[in-house]
């Protein structure tokens, strides 16, 4: 078995990082800056108290992560799974990020901030997504079917289509003009 390095309170400056290059690791209270994970399949990797300013993980392949409160401001993170990651005490906040594509299939994530967000055809179905803060929020073709969307704030939030037939939005926040992403199925002209 494999030993695991701990990092701690390390700042991370443009690191280009190879397929392994975060592998069998443990950073806590770190942080990255414009750093390069794209490449990366990780494995038995743990991300503690740490944040993520302007790096790239689009494509990575995560499925052997923990984020255990982690903050990405700024980040590219197109088409990645976040649904495989490791699931004990699974905390992540998003600002000003480009999330387009990525999967948060079946997971908990009560509580999540979206801020500025692009969540373009994102996969939320099955999710627990109560209480979570959509704030300026571009949701266009992203699927909640099955999700746990009470307490959700949408209200500042565009282009999100929502089957409230096949969604729990037990006192979700809505803006009046978004209403008509609610309706969407029952082909209505609303004005």
């Amino acid at each position: 078995m494999q030993n695991v390095d701990y990092i701690f309170e390390k700042h991370f400056n443009k690191v280009t990082y190879k397929v392994d290059g975060a592998n069998f690791k443990e950073f806590e209270c770190c942080t990255f800056n414009d750093c390069d994970f794209s490449k990366c399949t990780f494995l038995a990797v743990t991300f503690i108290d740490c944040t993520f300013n302007n790096c790239i993980f689009s494509g990575a392949k995560i499925n052997y992560v923990a984020f255990r409160t982690v903050y990405f401001n700024g980040c590219e993170i197109k088409d990645v799974n976040f649904a495989m990651c490791d699931k004990l005490i699974f905390e992540i906040h998003f600002d000003d990020c480009i999330l387009d594509f990525s999967k948060f299939y079946t997971l908990k994530i009560k509580g999540t901030d979206f801020k500025h967000c692009s969540l373009i055809a994102v996969d939320f179905m099955k999710t627990d997504l109560t209480g979570v803060l959509f704030d300026h929020c571009d949701l266009y073709r992203t699927e909640f079917s099955g999700a746990i969307a009470n307490k959700a704030n949408f209200k500042t939030s565009r282009n999100y289509t929502i089957d409230p037939e096949k969604t729990k939005l037990k006192k979700a926040v809505f803006a009046l003009e978004g209403v008509k992403g609610l309706l969407f199925k029952h082909d209505l002209v609303i004005s």
